[in-house]
């Protein structure tokens, strides 16, 4: 007897994307402040040594360093690579070199774009300038790149006191990934029971437990799961977080709660959202069951299904 074919693996392009927001110490803010002015500094070391970038610590002794100096705009490429395709977001629309540049005046080597008309204009050794943003506003950018330089070589760096006007005390940097998740046989198998608002689990023929969500292979006795086991819907609050932050685009107020559930029959608990109660009554114990809307593939959320708490033996494993 011909065994059933396997269901078609699901595939989707996703992106994780978010604002990254840091403060900037005096150092930090120092040298993105002085790109906004044209103005390239380092730090020197304990030892003598310029560093570009600054940083705050030394490297060889962990001394604090706010020894601020002022190097050259110009610099000598140490090592480079070529990039053929650049990417979204990437300093040049155009195909360009990736370089080390020691600028004058620095003992390390920064990394930033050369614009280049091809790889055969690289070299090891070319001198090359810094070509200045248009606009800039106190970040990395403010260079657009580098360029190739003919001229003689800067000086020895000087003492700079760090100081500007208006200094550039945070930054924001949106980071972003572009990828294909494939979810695998087991999940894909997992997300298609969901959008007929049931949830599969597998068992593994050797332990006998049973995951949700499935993982294709139990984490425990490392031998494969095919066996799939429908659980739920209902379950049990194991263990919780009171979420007082508000999330960006998420249209949750706060607080609300997040919670692990044990759904009944699984041995893994998974995460949701726990609402239809006061956010304070929220306990281990309690249970629960899932409250979907029109046309989602997932349960919306968690709310109380008014039997009595379950015994904390039940589910102790799982916290």
């Amino acid at each position: 007897m011909a065994s059933a074919p396997s269901p078609e693996v699901l595939r989707a392009p996703l992106v994780v994307e978010f604002p990254f927001t840091r403060s900037l110490g005096p150092v930090q803010s120092a040298f993105l402040t002085g790109l906004r002015e044209r103005t390239v500094l380092g730090v020197r070391t304990t030892d003598g040594r310029t560093l570009v970038p600054p940083v705050e610590y030394d490297p060889v002794t962990a001394d604090e360093i706010r020894d601020l100096v002022q190097v050259s705009a110009t610099g000598t490429v140490t090592t480079w690579a070529w990039n053929h395709e650049p990417r979204r977001g990437q300093p040049l629309d155009r195909p360009f070199a990736w370089v080390l540049v020691k600028l004058d005046g620095a003992d390390t080597a920064l990394l930033h774009a050369l614009d280049a008309p091809g790889p055969e204009a690289v070299r090891t050794g070319m001198r090359v300038r810094v070509r200045w943003a248009a606009e800039r506003t106190g970040a990395i950018t403010d260079i657009a790149c580098f360029e190739a330089y003919e001229g003689p070589e800067g000086g020895e760096p000087a003492p700079h006191d760090g100081e500007f006007s208006d200094p550039v005390t945070g930054i924001v940097a949106q980071a972003r990934l572009d990828y294909t998740y494939a979810p695998g046989r087991a999940q894909t198998a997992y997300i298609k029971a969901l959008s007929e608002q049931r949830t599969v689990g597998e068992r593994c023929p050797s332990c006998r437990k049973v995951y949700v969500p499935p993982r294709g292979a139990c984490p425990t006795c490392g031998v494969a799961t095919t066996d799939r086991v429908e659980v739920g819907p209902r379950g049990t609050v194991t263990t919780y977080c009171i979420v007082n932050i508000k999330a960006k685009n998420l249209d949750i107020e706060v607080p609300y709660v997040y919670a692990h559930i044990a759904l009944d029959g699984a041995d893994l608990a998974l995460h949701a959202r726990i609402a239809g109660i006061p956010y304070d009554q929220v306990r281990m114990g309690l249970r629960v069951e899932p409250v979907w809307t029109e046309g989602a593939r997932f349960p919306d959320h968690y709310r109380p299904t008014g039997e009595p708490d379950a015994d904390y033996d039940t589910y102790k494993e799982m916290v």
